[in-house]
């Protein structure tokens, strides 16, 4: 089959809706990693440092990912294949490029272990004897072994990411609400709210150039930029969204082995499966929604906390202290209980990380390897995953001592932008130009994309603005 041919495709109708409960959830996902892949790290720190200089760009920079992670999700739902597989359709070299560069990106992602491990140290003080980085990295690797062996034993390994990921967004978001409610914040709220309109007062402290990167890192993962914001895909893919229902998922060690194919389908054209697509439309909108202004109000909260509690006492969130600094969010509320309590929270917080990008990274290694090398599928993609799921546990456990937490993430995150400036011209040809044709009426684009076109010149200006202030023009 030619892989850009899409008219190979065969067409099936299109799944019917299963029900709002029953759908909703990559959404969720998408919100509990982007709260740990950046939104406890750089906007505290950047608020910590500077106030509310740059706060009133959270905001925008969160809507930025709506027309990105809509795109993402519409070729998905349209066509049961992910969004890589979509991009190697566009052009082989093109999905070759941006694979080889997505795996440069996610050598250190093992720094979100070793960051939890940074909580679950000053929590434990253990083991005894040895140094703050030493502890950090045991509890990191702990960690990896933990979230490996329930993935090797879970049934649908998508359904123990969703639960778990529920699980720390529900209590993050209750115990980051009940932090904000306590007086001392409360007194903070209305120069905070200010402060998102627009800069309310000069720059506190002198601009530093080297927090540059970091500005730019938090305003382009405002939610999850760079090749994070590709995951969305493979989460509506074993969710069953749309017509990813007729894929198949991939399973654990403790559930039946699933044939999962690697290309997908085309929808019928016939009334029942234009009804089903107005509401899978619908939910894609709301689900995407869910996660962005979840994320967006779980980010507000975290930097409010360190307007109120960090910038006065000039106390900055960084290196092998990102959560230990952050713990006084709720010791304000609860005292040294709740100073433990967000310790263990932001364990979770930032090594959920490690097993949704461990995860979600293997997907997309077996994908691609199966769609660009049809012999391989002569192993089911299962295994596939598992191999890959091996080679990344190896990688970030070797990868994750060479610096600390921060540079670390601050390396992925930089290499992942480049992706962000070149995603909405690779959505717009697939989504708008090579789609369309071989799609009924009924699920063509209906509106311009200007959304999408709104996202890439922000994000270009950015590019264009951190180059400019690296090279010291």
């Amino acid at each position: 089959m030619n892989i850009s041919d899409l008219s190979q495709l065969n067409r099936r109708p299109v799944p019917a809706f299963p029900g709002w409960w029953a759908a909703l959830g990559p959404g969720v996902v998408w919100m509990a990693l982007a709260q740990g892949s950046g939104e406890l790290i750089w906007w505290p720190y950047m608020v910590a440092k500077y106030g509310l200089t740059f706060i009133w760009l959270l905001a925008p920079a969160c809507l930025l990912q709506y027309p990105l992670n809509l795109e993402i999700g519409r070729y998905t739902l349209l066509t049961g294949e992910s969004i890589f597989h979509g991009f190697i359709r566009l052009h082989r070299g093109f999905g070759i490029f941006l694979w080889l560069l997505m795996s440069v990106s996610f050598l250190w992602f093992g720094a979100f272990a070793s960051a939890g491990g940074t909580a679950m140290a000053e929590l434990t003080h253990w083991p005894d004897g040895w140094s703050q980085r030493g502890q950090s990295l045991f509890w990191g690797y702990a960690s990896i072994v933990v979230f490996v062996s329930a993935i090797l034993a879970s049934g649908v390994v998508y359904t123990l990411i969703e639960r778990f990921m529920k699980l720390v967004a529900l209590v993050t978001v209750v115990g980051l609400l009940s932090a904000c409610m306590q007086t001392e914040v409360l007194a903070s709220l209305p120069q905070f709210l200010r402060g998102l309109l627009g800069p309310t007062d000069a720059i506190p402290r002198p601009w530093e150039p080297a927090d540059a990167s970091k500005l730019l890192t938090a305003i382009t993962f405002a939610g999850l930029g760079g090749f994070w914001i590709l995951f969305y895909s493979y989460w509506l893919r074993d969710k069953g969204a749309g017509m990813a229902g007729l894929i198949g998922r991939i399973t654990g060690l403790g559930g039946s082995e699933e044939a999962v194919l690697s290309d997908g389908f085309l929808p019928s054209d016939d009334s029942q499966s234009a009804n089903n697509w107005l509401v899978w439309r619908r939910f894609l909108s709301t689900d995407i929604l869910v996660g962005i202004i979840g994320n967006l109000f779980t980010t507000l909260m975290t930097c409010l906390l360190a307007y109120a509690l960090l910038f006065p006492k000039g106390l900055l969130p960084q290196e092998y202290e990102l959560a230990v600094v952050q713990s006084q969010f709720f010791a304000v509320s609860w005292g040294e209980i709740g100073r433990l309590l967000f310790l263990v929270i932001a364990a979770a917080f930032l090594t959920d990380t490690w097993l949704a990008t461990a995860d979600a990274v293997s997907r997309i290694q077996a994908d691609i390897v199966m769609t660009l090398f049809p012999k391989s599928r002569c192993l089911p993609a299962r295994n596939w995953y598992y191999i890959f799921l091996a080679l990344l546990t190896v990688i970030t456990s070797f990868t994750m001592q060479l610096d600390a937490p921060g540079p670390l993430i601050l390396t992925s995150a930089l290499i992942g932008f480049i992706g962000t400036i070149i995603f909405p011209v690779a959505l717009y040809q697939l989504n708008h130009k090579l789609l369309p044709p071989h799609l009924p009426a009924w699920a063509r684009p209906k509106h311009r994309p200007w959304l999408l076109g709104i996202s890439f010149l922000v994000y270009l200006t950015l590019a264009v603005l951190y180059l400019k202030s690296s090279l010291g023009y």
